[in-house]
């Protein structure tokens, strides 16, 4: 254990944390359901907030906020984006100088060029161009 986190603990919640900022539909023990963008979770009760939510009725609300002890399924809405997959692709073009934190949403390609699902967002130059035309492929191949 590191962080007082068994390995299975960390998965869980880095599985979790891939939800942040993705459409997501949570079930409540009640029977409840709402469906938004999921902004943020307390990994010590499971706790959830929500932005743009809307109930089963299609009621809206701007922010909701779900005690963990109430949520009993959580569901994603859209695919998310597969970073490891990317990362394995990148490594194929830039052998040794991809490092992927998964954790936290992002690739670095020799420690200057940062990629997140939205594509490079840090670097310039003909190596971050390579990067770019990689993801580009990678995005068209995922769609298909």
């Amino acid at each position: 254990m590191v962080n007082g986190l068994s390995a299975a603990q960390r998965r869980f919640f880095s599985e979790v944390a891939i939800l942040l900022d993705k459409r997501v539909t949570v079930a409540t023990v009640d029977g409840k359901s709402y469906t938004g963008t999921l902004v943020g979770v307390n990994p010590e009760n499971m706790g959830l907030c929500m932005s743009e939510a809307k109930d089963e009725e299609g009621q809206g609300f701007h922010k909701i906020v779900l005690n963990g002890t109430a949520v009993a399924k959580i569901f994603a809405v859209e695919k998310p984006f597969d970073l490891k997959a990317l990362a394995e692709r990148l490594e194929k073009v830039f052998p040794t100088m991809v490092r992927l934190y998964e954790d936290k949403g992002f690739i670095w390609v020799m420690e200057k060029i940062k990629v997140t699902e939205k594509g490079v967002v840090e670097g310039t130059g003909p190596a971050a161009e390579r990067v770019a035309k990689v993801y580009g492929l990678f995005l068209s191949e995922a769609q298909t």
